[in-house]
């Protein structure tokens, strides 16, 4: 198994603290830095009744809050830590650099309160499969006797983690784009980029930013970086990280897998990289039939997890144990109902065209349901890659005209149904009009390729209303 860290212990007494915005960070992290003696002021944009509500409480605290504005630096701040969603052309951070204050994220901060013997984390980054491979990753830990949490942009808060009264053993950790570009000291134990697609641009500001800043997961990595064989941007990073002697790289593939490589082999994952004489040998880990769902990039992520776990010392039969044992979170290529021989998948989840694009991967014949807002995305090449499995099209949304635009240009045979309405309403009206273009063996796909704000609060609840639709049509044959 692998060795824990020791850390050095910072002198937070007196230190003036500038916390970047309120909400689930944050707050934390004020709260944090308060109670380690630092004189901490919070600035935040919003200056609104919920604001004003928090303030309040942290004031009571002994915490100083400026709301309404978040571009000036607080007079003597010596280091500013941000929550994630802080876009880095910020005048705060302008005015940072213009001083020499560093900018810390709320990852960075974890990192670096680390205590003695802190444990080792295994970290995980992707456009897509991040949070599935992370609680993956962790079930296949807990199934070796490990003491572990899935934590980062999941579960556990980080801060809990590292401060908690009860070391872990090992942390599975999940770190968006967002959160890399503000932890420039974190250094993990081995590290995965499950795939890189245009995502969070207008935050990063170009495709090569993004690109580096997921990147950063793998410096300073001190055993494995994993990275995606079909991917190769995932591997371009590796090869430009700058690593710990020794530190290896580790591939995973949906087919036979080299050496130095973890793939599938007639319907079984097997290990080429973590085994003597890798050249010649290969070790089972577990059936495909074990990954629930069996899509190909849930397989994909099982693959990530397995490889990770296995840099960390984890025996292969902890690995299918935990594989065996993981069932995904709601609204990622969940099953619904099976009706009259139509299957049902509640893939909300799929929020951008990468995702969408491994979902419509892993079926045949589909009527898929998508739209939303598009986020500056386009659907030219999901639709070429998908007409020949599409039986039809159900479009819903603000951006559906551009889904719409798509099929005509790359799949004019196949049936699209228009819906003009945008409450929250019209995705019964989605799953009747699926269930008429469907046949006895197609599946009725939700994986809208768009966010889902302009007709529901978030993904979740856009998966609940398909979900409650497909049950009422269960019920009473009609949605």
């Amino acid at each position: 198994m692998g060795s824990r860290e020791v850390t050095e212990q910072l002198d937070w007494n007196g230190k003036k603290v500038t916390v970047a915005g309120l909400g689930v960070s944050g707050i934390p992290a004020a709260r944090v830095l308060h109670g380690l003696g630092a004189v901490v002021t919070v600035v935040n944009d919003g200056d609104d009744e919920r604001s004003r509500a928090q303030a309040a409480d942290l004031e009571a605290e002994g915490i100083t809050v400026r709301l309404g504005d978040g571009a000036t630096l607080p007079t003597g701040t010596e280091l500013i830590v941000t929550t994630p969603g802080w876009r880095p052309d910020k005048p705060l951070f302008a005015a940072a650099a213009e001083a020499g204050v560093e900018v810390w994220g709320d990852v960075e901060l974890a990192w670096r309160l680390r205590g003695p013997g802190a444990a080792p984390w295994l970290a995980v980054t992707g456009t897509n499969g991040k949070t599935t491979t992370v609680r993956m990753l962790a079930s296949i830990l807990e199934a070796a006797g490990l003491r572990t949490a899935a934590v980062g942009n999941i579960g556990v808060s980080l801060l809990d983690a590292v401060l908690g009264e009860e070391p872990y053993d090992v942390l599975a950790v999940e770190l968006s784009s967002y959160q890399l570009h503000w932890a420039p000291s974190v250094r993990v134990h081995s590290a995965a980029v499950l795939n890189l697609a245009p995502d969070h641009l207008d935050w990063h500001g170009s495709m090569e930013a993004y690109a580096a800043d997921k990147g950063r997961i793998y410096e300073g990595n001190q055993v494995a970086c994993v990275y995606n064989v079909a991917d190769k941007a995932t591997e371009d990073l590796v090869v430009e990280a700058d690593v710990e002697e020794g530190c290896r790289a580790i591939g995973f593939t949906l087919g036979t897998p080299g050496p130095s490589e973890l793939g599938v082999v007639e319907g079984i994952l097997v290990d080429r990289a973590f085994v003597e004489n890798r050249q010649k040998n290969a070790q089972e880990l577990a059936e495909v039939a074990d990954v629930q769902p069996p899509a190909p990039h849930n397989i994909a992520n099982a693959l990530a997890a397995a490889a990770l776990a296995r840099a960390f010392g984890v025996d292969a039969k902890a690995v299918r144990d935990g594989l065996k044992a993981f069932r995904p979170d709601p609204h990622r290529i969940e099953l619904v109902e099976e009706i009259e021989g139509v299957t049902y998948v509640d893939d909300s989840k799929a929020t951008n065209t990468h995702a969408a694009e491994a979902s419509l991967a892993a079926y045949d014949p589909i009527v898929w349901i998508a739209g939303g807002l598009a986020k500056g995305a386009t659907f030219d090449e999901i639709v070429q890659k998908s007409a020949k499995r599409l039986r039809g099209a159900v479009l819903i949304g603000a951006d559906r005209a551009l889904i719409r635009e798509a099929l005509a240009r790359h799949a004019p045979e196949v049936p699209v149904v228009d819906l003009g309405r945008t409450d929250t309403g019209a995705m019964s009206e989605a799953v009747r009009e699926a269930a008429r273009l469907a046949r006895p063996g197609d599946t009725v796909l939700l994986a809208p390729a768009c966010a889902s704000m302009d007709m529901f609060t978030n993904y979740n609840k856009r998966g609940e209303a398909f979900a409650d639709a497909v049950r009422s049509l269960a019920t009473t044959g009609d949605a």
